[in-house]
């Protein structure tokens, strides 16, 4: 029935302590209330359900069928209310809760390693990573559905505390064979030839390698347009074309041979890893010691082929 959507929980209460201890009195006095306010609660109820809830026996007063039903609501309600404060307690002290973070695409070279080892501190903390474009994440952060980021170029129109993670260079990459592989002190002009493959519009990487481009006066070749640094590696290692790149993704490849770094003047071109948080947006305790432990930790899982 539509009515037990305005049960109230007093109401609940005064039924369950009338019909325990048998008297409107003796449930006043345990409830810390007067006797006409629990008569009140009651009539109250009955009104709302449209049915009697006590009844008047030579063994005192009993639940009718309907006051039974409302005495086991109001046993399950305790439970869940039981429940809800064991929760609340223990994301209060960090034991468990939940955690949105977000982080751009390159940072998934090292996210998940610092998220892991923080999971293994904290178990029962639940923890949901989005990994996105740089437009993504701050979008995230802006309808408020993150509470924590990584990102390397924090917004300027959202106020945010950030947190300074550590060095993020950024390269230029060939296959291994490439005829500049061994050249030094190379300078973009020498790579008029070549064809670049580019991050999507609205990538940190590509607007990067665009600033560098300006201001060195070149205008690159543009090959392909890859909205992913896997699919980027990939196409360089076959013969496709060189790519700016985050020294962080193609880390594995380079310790492997399967890439060159270039050694081109003026890189790498170090940028910064940081966490961030909306300053407007309170953070519950799991949130805050993982804003925490990333700042401290997170530096200790970035890849470290490239010296910088």
């Amino acid at each position: 029935m539509d009515a037990l959507a305005h049960v109230t929980l007093r109401q609940l209460r005064a039924l369950a302590a009338t019909l325990e201890s048998g008297s409107l009195t003796i449930a006043a006095r345990d409830l810390g209330v007067t006797q006409p306010a629990i008569t009140l609660q009651l009539h109250n109820l009955q009104d709302l359900v449209g049915l009697p809830l006590t009844q008047r026996t030579l063994d005192g007063l009993v639940a009718t069928d309907a006051g039974r039903a409302l005495l086991d609501l109001d046993a399950r309600v305790k439970l869940a209310l039981d429940d809800c404060i064991q929760t609340l307690k223990a994301i209060k002290g960090i034991s468990a809760g939940r955690v949105a973070i977000g982080a751009v695409s390159t940072a998934k070279y090292f996210v998940p390693s610092a998220i892991g080892a923080f999971a293994r501190l904290h178990p029962n903390v639940e923890l949901k990573l989005t990994i996105g474009n740089r437009t993504q994440i701050i979008e995230g952060l802006r309808n408020f559905a993150l509470d924590v980021a990584i990102t390397g170029r924090p917004p300027d129109d959202i106020e945010l505390e950030k947190r300074l993670i550590g060095n993020h260079p950024n390269i230029i990459v060939a296959p291994p064979d490439h005829p500049l592989a061994r050249r030094k002190r190379l300078t973009l002009t020498d790579l008029a030839s070549d064809s670049f493959l580019v991050r999507e519009a609205g990538s940190g990487t590509r607007l990067l390698m665009q600033k560098l481009m300006d201001a060195a006066g070149f205008r690159p070749k543009i090959g392909m347009e890859i909205d992913s640094n896997e699919t980027i590696k990939h196409a360089v290692m076959a013969g496709l074309g060189v790519a700016f790149i985050s020294a962080h993704a193609v880390d594995l490849e380079i310790r492997q041979g399967r890439l060159a770094a270039l050694d081109v003047v003026g890189l790498p071109l170090i940028r910064q890893w940081f966490v961030v948080r909306r300053v407007d947006k309170h953070l519950l305790p799991p949130a805050q010691a993982l804003l925490e432990f990333l700042s401290r930790e997170a530096a200790r899982f970035l890849p470290s082929a490239i010296k910088e």
